[in-house]
């Protein structure tokens, strides 16, 4: 069943992926009519919303664009950082309504950020157990009930960070796409491509929390679904 579920999502995350790929390789095509890069957009954004102490970088890779609460810096890739197309208003709006959000203190973004040490370590207890139950409870000395508890609680922990990350992830790109468009930074063809975009985008945080919430519900039927 675990294997199921494994495969079942990997060729969804893949199929999502490629999708990713694919309309941010068209939209890159479509150079904006403002003539903007993200690195402008990102630091017009900024300024519009009185952000001045985050800082705009480019970073390598292909979609690695991402915002650094630690440093406080947005992040954008080669692509997104030069580019002056629909694709790259996108995530460079998104990237700093993260930004934005961080300034606001948004709700959301404080419990997932506070969330991140505990999904860590989550992380590694899961998988400490994991290989060790392997060769049996008697391995780590634990009954099989308390390794069920273990492995559910961390798993649990683990789907809810995914949880907690979709609402995060739509409320940036809700306020990027927003400020695009008052900005007038974007055509309404070209708005209509960045919602796109940024669409896609979230969908691979979906199937993420559908991936984990899937397996939760394996490893609780696996421990727990049998008991009188």
């Amino acid at each position: 069943m675990i294997i199921l579920i494994v495969i079942v999502f990997a060729a969804l995350g893949f199929i999502v992926s490629r999708r990713l790929k694919s309309k941010f390789k068209k939209y890159s095509q479509t150079s904006l009519k403002a003539n903007l890069s993200g690195k402008e957009i990102a630091e017009l954004m900024l300024a519009d919303n009185n952000v001045s102490d985050v800082r705009v970088l480019s970073v390598e890779g292909q979609l690695t664009d991402h915002y650094n609460p630690a440093n406080k810096t947005v992040n954008l890739s080669p692509d997104v950082y030069y580019g002056r197309n629909a694709a790259a208003a996108a995530v460079a709006a998104h990237e700093c309504g993260h930004a934005i959000q961080h300034a606001t203190a948004y709700a959301w973004l404080n419990l997932r950020s506070a969330m991140v040490p505990v999904q860590n370590a989550s992380g590694k207890i899961l998988n400490i157990v994991l290989i060790a139950s392997l060769f049996g409870g008697a391995f780590i000395g634990l009954p099989y009930e308390l390794i069920g508890f273990i492995i559910v609680g961390a798993y649990g922990i683990m789907t809810l960070f995914t949880l907690v990350t979709l609402p995060v992830e739509f409320d940036a790109s809700a306020r990027a796409l927003a400020w695009v468009k008052e900005r007038n930074v974007v055509t309404p063809d070209e708005y209509a491509m960045s919602k796109d975009a940024l669409k896609w985008a979230a969908m691979t945080y979906v199937v993420a929390a559908l991936a984990a919430l899937a397996t939760l519900a394996y490893y609780i039927m696996i421990f727990f679904g049998n008991r009188d």
